[in-house]
């Protein structure tokens, strides 16, 4: 009698556990680019090169009986992100993973082991696309600063208080010698065709002299088949000599559904620095189904604020991208 019970239950355990597995829903994603491109210096592939891209993001989640929803992400892409070489980790497959917990009521709570940026940081990126990162491979020069990025981050993404307005907070807890660090972000789109996005953030390290405070203003615009965009990042620092502001502005034509054209610029003023790193890209998009075809020209001027030759430089680019 006593087997048979004990059969039963493990039965209805399995059968909960079942159900349990049923409620929830996985799903994976991905993306495939290749490209050719090429820098007018030799510092970079000597002049042309190819390059690649190809990840999986596997996503899942499920409603709990309480009403709570539990999420995951995790992207496989090989080596990104990776800077660890010499004990075989900048091969792993393993990239950026996240938790979440949300509800209509109480919001979304988000923890980042990596790959997360802060409040601030998630949308500091240039109104025209961080046309400065192009550059990055084939020179040192300035890059554009911002708070906290990066694992170990837990960001909370208020319920809708305001129709059209999304507020969020996050906050890096202290490692080693560093500090905490806090940021938070809004966003309104109550107008049609308009988005205007508000940030602050700080990058503490614990020691006085080398704190930073990070901030984004963004706006952008569409009306018709134009998009305009502006934005503004100021970062602030006790480091001699490297307090920066980035200006940058983006205007796109949608010729159809199919082709639009893009033109940005970005210009970063270094503190103390008599000429300012400028930046401009000219781009063309066909899109087909899941397929984007994309031919860039963009040019570097005054990148190493006047130390090389090196610093204006030319690039151009032919991109295949899929998604699946």
């Amino acid at each position: 009698m006593n087997n048979f019970k004990k059969i039963g239950m493990t039965a209805l355990a399995a059968s909960l556990v079942s159900t349990s597995v049923f409620a929830g829903e996985v799903t994976v994603s991905g993306g495939a680019s290749m490209a050719v491109e090429n820098y007018s210096s030799t510092s970079l592939n000597a002049g042309k090169g190819f390059s690649m891209g190809n990840q999986l993001t596997f996503t899942g989640g499920g409603e709990l009986d309480n009403g709570l929803t539990v999420g995951i992400s995790f992207v496989l892409d090989q080596g990104d992100n990776e800077t660890e070489n010499a004990t075989g980790a900048g091969s792993s497959p393993f990239d950026s993973h996240s938790v979440s917990i949300s509800s209509d009521s109480l919001g979304t709570l988000t923890m980042h082991g990596e790959g997360g940026s802060s409040a601030q940081g998630a949308i500091d990126t240039t109104a025209a696309g961080d046309i400065w990162d192009t550059f990055d491979g084939t020179t040192t020069g300035t890059k554009v600063s911002s708070s906290t990025a990066g694992g170990d981050i837990l960001v909370y993404a208020l319920p809708t208080i305001v129709d059209s307005l999304s507020v969020s907070a996050s906050y890096s807890p202290q490692e080693g010698a560093a500090s905490s660090s806090t940021s938070y972000a809004m966003t309104y789109t109550g107008v049609e065709g308009l988005s205007v996005s508000y940030g602050v953030g700080d990058a503490a390290t614990g020691v006085a002299t080398t704190e930073a405070d990070s901030t984004t203003m963004k706006a952008s615009y569409a009306i018709g088949s134009f998009t305009v965009a502006y934005s503004n990042n100021d970062y602030q620092t006790a480091v001699a000599n490297k307090d920066q502001e980035t200006t940058s502005y983006k205007l796109s034509y949608t010729v159809s559904d199919a082709i639009s054209v893009s033109y940005g610029t970005d210009v970063i003023d270094l503190e103390n620095d008599a000429q300012d790193a400028e930046y401009e890209r000219l781009s063309v998009a066909y899109t087909s189904g899941g397929m984007t075809v994309t031919a860039t020209q963009a040019s570097a001027t005054d990148a190493l604020h006047g130390v090389t030759a090196a610093e204006d430089q030319d690039y151009w680019s032919l991109g295949l991208s899929f998604a699946f």
